[in-house]
């Protein structure tokens, strides 16, 4: 109810912004749809009882419906959520900043585009990788760590072009794992299933998807 909220009547010149923050898996995909086998979720309080909410059923709702001249940004900080938008089109960027954008739409030929407007999402980490919970970035509480360095990005003048903004949130994260004396580092899907710890530092990549192919070092990022 409230994804269909956000889209709700929205008229050209809106900007909405989806932001979660918590948890993330997958499930097993078997329509062939997906590069790599799984469908993306998001874990809201209720799975246990009303299920996860899969990628296709997100992009059904927030991605499809937006109009020409509507912009959506999605930053979801949560595990295995690199395509959780299931957008068509993922940026695969290397340590150096070099990238390709890589076709992620369905062989069936579904289309996971907009209905003309813009719909581009930053997520915590890769679809087969964990998006970390840890206190080693603010020194002072446990934060998501793709959350606090996308605040830290726009708020150190990093926030130009997308580009610029994601290798800002990577170099942050990157420069965490190397031990900076914080606190502990947890794995919020391994918390949750089983209870346990993932230490060790951070390990994830986050990620950007889009509507579109795009040149991520001139395009200016803008909510």
């Amino acid at each position: 109810m409230a994804l269909h909220w956000l889209v709700q009547g929205c008229q050209p010149g809106d900007s909405l912004v989806f932001h979660y923050s918590g948890h993330g898996s997958q499930k097993r995909n078997y329509t062939g749809d997906e590069v790599d086998g799984y469908d993306e979720t998001l874990c809201p309080l209720d799975f246990e009882t009303q299920g996860m909410i899969i990628d296709d059923e997100i992009n059904e709702t927030i991605v499809r419906p937006l109009p020409l001249g509507v912009k959506l940004h999605a930053i979801i900080d949560a595990c295995h959520s690199g395509t959780v938008l299931d957008l068509p089109f993922l940026c695969r960027m290397n340590r150096s900043g070099q990238y390709v954008w890589e076709d992620h739409r369905p062989r069936s030929g579904t289309w996971k585009g907009t209905n003309g407007g813009e719909a581009i999402s930053f997520s915590g980490c890769d679809d087969n990788q964990t998006s970390a919970d840890t206190s080693a970035l603010s020194r002072i509480t446990s934060t998501g760590a793709m959350t606090y360095s996308f605040i830290e990005a726009i708020e150190r003048g990093h926030g130009a072009t997308y580009g610029s903004i994601l290798n800002s949130i990577r170099t942050t994260i990157r420069s965490t794992s190397g031990g900076t004396g914080g606190g502990p580092v947890t794995s919020l899907m391994t918390m949750l299933l089983t209870g346990g710890s993932a230490g060790g530092g951070l390990r994830q990549e986050p990620q950007l998807t889009s509507y579109e192919r795009f040149d991520v070092y001139s395009k200016p990022f803008a909510l």
